[in-house]
């Protein structure tokens, strides 16, 4: 599998970030979740998965600059840092 970087909102590159691999996948990078009520909230997780988590800006901005089309009319698109 190979990843391109899509964008972060860390400054000098730092976790977390976005990666879009060659398999039609996001890759996410970011700091593994560890509390345990927390943990136990999550549903059916398989042996091999784990938890991180990204601020919601992360997601968003790069949602609107990959999907420009789905950006509302008349809003510029943010751009992620990287």
């Amino acid at each position: 599998m190979r990843m391109r970087f899509l964008g972060s909102t860390s400054e000098a590159g730092a976790c977390p970030t976005l990666y879009e691999t060659d398999r039609g996948t996001i890759v996410v990078q970011g700091l593994r979740v560890t509390d345990a009520e927390a943990l136990a909230d999550l549903r059916d997780v398989l042996d091999g998965e784990t938890a991180v988590e990204v601020p919601r800006e992360l997601i968003t901005e790069i949602a609107a600059r990959a999907l420009p089309e789905l950006a509302p009319t008349g809003v510029p698109t943010p751009s992620a840092t990287g």
